[in-house]
């Protein structure tokens, strides 16, 4: 009995110290507790909330708006818009890659090449699956609820007119960088300074909720371009036509504002749609009016003539003697296409006399012919600021050859631009005052203020060179068919073999016009270049002229610039005129 009952006070023992023992554990795991909550809460809360929240916030980019590019109307070239950009993190797929297979079938992407790209990238937390998508598609995508797979807010750029201008325009990459045109000349203005915010994201990734807007972002500016969108579609649409219908290679044509120095109008074929990057091939991409050289023919007479009547030894009736039709200089024939005869000074702009212009030259001092080329910016660029603008060349070889002398006064040995042949025009156009270029609208010339420049001719040479180039556009003249109804027109053709590897190509040309319009107070330039045109017809007159008729006719509707060479029965049904713009006109038939 003694030892039942003392083995039964060992068990009481020892059920209580266990239970102490417990008690004690259970003591202690609170007290453990309690310290790690002060230590967190209390302590070192700064610490852990800061870790909590690098596991859940995050610091994401916000997208800039690009500045729009607008005409001189405020018609939009260049817009804007927001998309979506699907992307992933590698770090959350790379254990579960399977799941991206519904992802890679709807964003058409090969599933084993996404594999061996996160793996590639699996260090990394960010990996774009597609740019840019449409907003059904990033619907979708977000509907699968893939871990990882997440939306970016981003901008991308659309152009309404497409191929019309897409030259000048030029276009930006993906990540709205300019690459061509407008869009990189003022990159720095168009494009804005991306803002920053503070997001949470859920385990998935995805960002669940904005926090703060650290920086907000700056949208870049707007542009304002000289071009009149009307316009520029006019001449796009004509210079097509011809580029067609002629089977040539190419084709540019530029129309100049001519108190401003303004590009109203630039268009280039063969073109592409900015909106499809596929068809941006570098012989479609380059602005051809800008960046491709050409030697000008007949075009450069005018300002043979120029440098002839400033030099004082000639006047516009001034007899020149063509016959027997050719000459030769330093063992070089040089010839016309028939026996023109003695003729007066404008008779060899009408008549486009490579023997009247060579004698004229040649009774010049060098210095005298070749300043005259130098001063109309012939051989430099014209300072337009529009990227990889040529400069042509104007060789000084001619100061001390004879025959080179010659070949300069027809535009042989002389390289140009559609555009530096279009501002060296529009000097004879302004009264002898070369006015600098440019692709930006000034509000301040909006009333028809003139923009300052420089003298490099006299006014009275101007307007003399424009009388004698009326007589080029009638029906004597190679120009016959720049005409534009109940307007006087001042202009000149050129047809030039076109130089290949060894030489002049003898069956390939260059057509080429340049004119003014109203002839007596001109208003607008332009130059049209048709390279190489392969159906039948290829002179000047004959390619490019028409042309310049098609888009002055257009022009003077559009601007509302006022006839000037309408007869005394048209006048009688014609309302009263503002200083060089209509202010009523009825029933008058500018196409007839």
């Amino acid at each position: 009995m003694k030892t039942y009952r003392r083995n039964q006070r060992k068990q009481l023992a020892s059920m209580a110290w266990r239970r102490i023992s417990v008690m004690f554990v259970f003591l202690f795991l609170a007290t453990a507790l309690v310290a790690k909550t002060l230590d967190m809460q209390i302590l070192h809360s700064e610490f852990f909330e800061q870790q909590g929240d690098a596991r859940q916030l995050r610091t994401v980019a916000i997208s800039a708006h690009r500045g729009d590019i607008v005409d001189r109307h405020g018609e939009p070239f260049a817009v804007s818009a927001p998309v979506n950009s699907v992307w992933v993190n590698p770090k959350v797929v790379q254990d579960d890659l399977a799941s991206l297979k519904s992802v890679a079938r709807l964003l058409s992407i090969d599933f084993i090449s996404l594999k061996e790209k996160i793996k590639r990238y699996s260090h990394r937390e960010f990996l774009y699956l597609k740019r840019h998508a449409s907003p059904e598609l990033a619907d979708k995508v977000m509907a699968l609820n893939v871990p990882g797979v997440s939306l970016l807010n981003e901008y991308r750029r659309y152009y309404p007119s497409g191929e019309v201008a897409a030259h000048v325009v030029g276009f930006s990459d993906i990540d709205d960088n300019g690459q061509e045109g407008i869009e990189l000349a003022f990159d720095d203005w168009l494009k804005g300074v991306p803002g920053k915010k503070r997001v949470i994201r859920d385990r998935l990734g995805r960002a669940v909720a904005d926090i703060e807007r650290i920086k907000s972002a700056q949208p870049g500016q707007e542009i304002k371009l000289s071009l009149d969108k009307r316009l520029q579609y006019v001449t796009y649409r004509t210079l097509k036509a011809a580029v067609l219908k002629h089977d040539a290679v190419a084709g540019s044509a530029v129309v100049l504002d001519v108190r401003t120095g303004e590009v109203l109008a630039m268009a280039n074929l063969p073109s592409f749609n900015v909106n499809d990057r596929k068809q941006m091939r570098p012989q479609a991409t380059r602005n051809r009016a800008v960046t491709d050289v050409f030697e000008p023919g007949s075009t450069m007479k005018p300002f043979t003539i120029a440098a002839a009547l400033e030099s004082g030894r000639w006047k516009p009736f001034y007899k020149v003697e063509t016959a027997p039709g050719y000459m030769y200089v330093k063992g070089n024939k040089i010839q016309d296409h028939k026996n023109y005869g003695d003729m007066d000074v404008g008779g060899v702009l009408e008549k486009s006399s490579n023997v009247g212009i060579s004698k004229i030259a040649l009774t010049m001092d060098a210095e005298q012919q070749w300043s005259m080329y130098q001063k109309l910016g012939f051989g430099v660029v014209t300072g337009s600021g529009f990227p990889g603008e040529a400069s042509g060349q104007l060789s000084l070889n001619a100061l001390t050859n004879d025959f080179e002398r010659a070949s300069l006064a027809f535009g042989y040995g002389v390289s140009v631009t559609s555009l530096q042949l279009a501002h060296a025009y529009s000097a004879i156009a302004a009264d002898g005052v070369l006015r600098p270029i440019n692709f930006l609208y000034d509000e301040k010339n909006a009333n028809g203020k003139l923009v300052d420049g420089q003298r490099v001719m006299s006014i009275e040479t101007a307007r003399a060179v424009r009388k004698m180039m009326k007589r080029v556009v009638t029906d004597k003249g190679t120009g016959k068919r720049a005409k534009v109804a109940n307007y006087s027109v001042a202009g000149k053709t050129g047809t030039v073999h076109k130089f290949v590897a060894g030489g002049y190509a003898k069956d390939r040309y260059l057509s080429i016009f340049a004119g003014m319009v109203p002839a007596d107070k001109p208003e607008l330039v332009m130059v049209v270049m048709i390279d190489e045109p392969r159906n039948g017809e290829h002179y000047g007159g004959e390619v490019a002229a028409p042309v310049f008729s098609k888009v002055m006719s257009g022009a003077m509707r559009l601007l509302d610039i006022a006839p000037d060479s309408v007869s005394k029965n048209q006048l009688m049904n014609v309302g009263k005129y503002t200083r060089g713009r209509v202010m009523t006109v009825a029933g008058l038939d500018h196409d007839k």
